[in-house]
């Protein structure tokens, strides 16, 4: 008796479809397609979603669904993975689940600028940030101590005199 595998694959070469134009009319992916017509259900997390696809796939081709789905059933009982039923005890969700559900719930076209917005104000905020903090340090800081001497503080508001100067020039009037 030929496996699930085997009915679907003969099913789509029978029809003369391509995996792509499986793809497109049932609108499954082409590789959850490609692993059920090679009887690798590793990709799905549960019976659910291979029951579900393998229906789709069986009414797409003009297969019979009842059939198919009693072989199928009988395929994975006898697999380790999904002999037993899925676990019904709830996990526990953390904040991270939470704040993925409410962005779930939002419309792209209502995130997506926000996040624009957001972003362009963060990095006009990062770039005054630095600008400032450019403006506050001294250029010319890493010359050589003969060469700058820094700002000086003068107490008064003329600047001192030269070291070798004593006496102001006067003026000739």
């Amino acid at each position: 008796m030929p496996s699930v595998a085997e009915h679907l694959r003969a099913g789509r070469e029978g029809r003369k479809w391509t995996i792509h134009q499986v793809a497109d009319a049932t609108m499954i992916k082409t590789e959850h397609i490609r692993s059920l017509e090679n009887g690798d259900y590793s990709p799905f997390s549960a019976p659910v979603y291979i029951r579900g696809h393998v229906k789709a796939l069986a009414r797409a081709l003009q297969l019979d669904p009842g059939v198919i789905l009693v072989q199928l059933d009988q395929e994975l009982s006898q697999t380790e993975e999904f002999s037993a039923p899925p676990s019904l005890s709830p996990r526990r969700k953390g904040a991270l689940d939470w704040v993925m559900l409410q962005i779930s719930k939002m419309h792209l076209q209502v995130l997506a600028p926000f996040i624009i917005l957001v972003a362009l104000l963060g990095s006009i905020v990062w770039g005054y940030t630095l600008w400032r903090q450019n403006q506050a340090t001294d250029p010319l800081k890493d010359l050589g101590q003969g060469i700058y001497q820094g700002q000086l503080q003068v107490g008064g508001q003329y600047l001192p005199l030269p070291a070798g100067a004593t006496n102001p020039p006067s003026s000739t009037r």
